[in-house]
């Protein structure tokens, strides 16, 4: 690593916001974390394992699109502020629900909902204000870069710290810690010094910027093929570590603090990804590496499914997590550095629903296949379907990776 990996946080908006949202991240996995295995060990099914991810990001399906024209239309700072404040009393609620109460499966996936909710509103407005927090145009990738930095430290650190707090203290104290951490994160928002928001003229309604949205990515085969491609890969690959329990408790045949190191070694990968592209240079040829990126993904998942041991598994999914981290962020770099700034919050609104919105889909659909035909066999159909995805792809993005301009 050298001074160009770090150069976002010459600005010192960006460093607050990095801060604050590097604590609350974590306890937000923690969180995952613990949900997902308490509702694994309640109900020892995979259909309800992957109805329960379904309902907590299926709300962004329905709403990222509304969500983003609302970024466009709004000052976004306040947006924000809103949905970091939504979500740490939703944390509280959870808290009090799982402390206090004979609490079942159907209270966390209510709150799931709720929670999924906030997060479609809160996406397209946190990740379009980062071009508001650096001074210099050309450091906007590197800040996207180094926010999956931040979004993958924390899931390297969360769960592993979640699996020891689970096995120690019960699931209450990671929904408190959640909750606690949110403190962070609206204290760097207040202290930001962003320009004064401008708010623009509208001669038309909200859905008519909803279909001016759909529009300009039709007009712009170079995005719309990338959120179709992102689109695939939520629905049929993304939502692999839906199986993490599964495959920890029965497959390697261990406990809570196994499936917090499964996901903690995806986050190793997904980190070292993030730290690359955040040290790449400007110019840098990013679709190339987008292929090669998505193509370690699916190796990865496809070797994870046939390990049966812990060193092999947690080297497969460090594999999995580096190939997954940059497939995810280049799509969203290339999204933010290449859209018109008054369509970047419904460009993002629609990396969010392909993002967010199909994973939750997959989940519900992997969830099921892996009921009948096993949880190792599921993954290893999807190690094969990213292989398949990036190679019906492959000359589209390598056609316009000749032609590209520095993203």
């Amino acid at each position: 690593m050298n001074i160009n990996t770090f150069r976002a946080f010459q600005s010192r908006n960006y460093r607050l916001f990095f801060a604050g949202q590097s604590i609350s991240l974590m306890g937000t996995w923690m969180q995952r974390t613990a949900v997902y295995w308490v509702i694994y060990v309640q109900t020892n099914s995979a259909f309800i394992l992957g109805l329960s991810v379904f309902a907590s990001q299926f709300p962004s399906f329905l709403l990222s699109l509304l969500g983003g024209t609302i970024a466009d239309r709004y000052d976004r700072f306040k947006v924000l502020l809103f949905t970091q404040i939504a979500s740490m009393l939703q944390a509280i609620a959870m808290t009090l629900v799982v402390v206090f109460t004979d609490y079942s499966v159907l209270e966390l996936i209510v709150l799931s909902v709720l929670l999924g909710i906030v997060n479609a509103f809160d996406v397209p407005a946190r990740q379009s204000l980062v071009h508001y927090m650096v001074a210099k145009k050309e450091d906007v990738g590197n800040a996207i870069a180094l926010n999956s930095t931040m979004v993958n430290l924390a899931r390297l650190i969360g769960p592993a710290v979640a699996g020891f707090i689970l096995e120690t203290f019960g699931a209450g104290i990671c929904f408190m810690l959640n909750a606690l951490s949110f403190i962070a994160v609206i204290i760097s928002l207040l202290m930001l010094q962003l320009p004064a928001h401008i708010p623009q003229a509208r001669t038309q309604k909200m859905f008519a910027d909803l279909r001016d949205g759909l529009r300009y990515l039709k007009s712009t085969p170079s995005l719309g093929v990338l959120i179709l491609l992102l689109a695939l890969m939520s629905l049929l690959v993304l939502p692999y570590t839906t199986l993490f329990p599964i495959i920890a408790k029965e497959t390697l045949g261990g406990d809570a603090s196994i499936y917090g190191y499964l996901n903690s070694f995806v986050g190793v990968g997904a980190l070292s990804g993030a730290i690359l592209l955040a040290s790449l240079k400007y110019t840098s040829n990013l679709r190339k590496l987008l292929i090669i990126a998505t193509t370690l993904f699916g190796l990865g998942i496809l070797l994870f499914s046939l390990s049966h041991t812990l060193l092999f598994s947690y080297l497969f999914c460090t594999i999995a997590g580096f190939g997954m981290m940059l497939h995810v962020t280049i799509i969203n770099t290339l999204l933010q550095t290449t859209s018109d700034s008054n369509m970047r919050g419904r460009v993002i609104s629609y990396f969010a629903m392909a993002f967010f919105g199909m994973q939750p889909l997959g989940a519900l659909l992997i969830g099921t296949i892996s009921h009948y035909l096993g949880a190792a066999e599921t993954l290893l159909l999807e190690g094969c379907s990213a292989l398949i995805i990036i190679a019906l792809f492959l000359p589209y993005l390598w056609k316009t990776a000749k032609h590209a301009k520095p993203s």
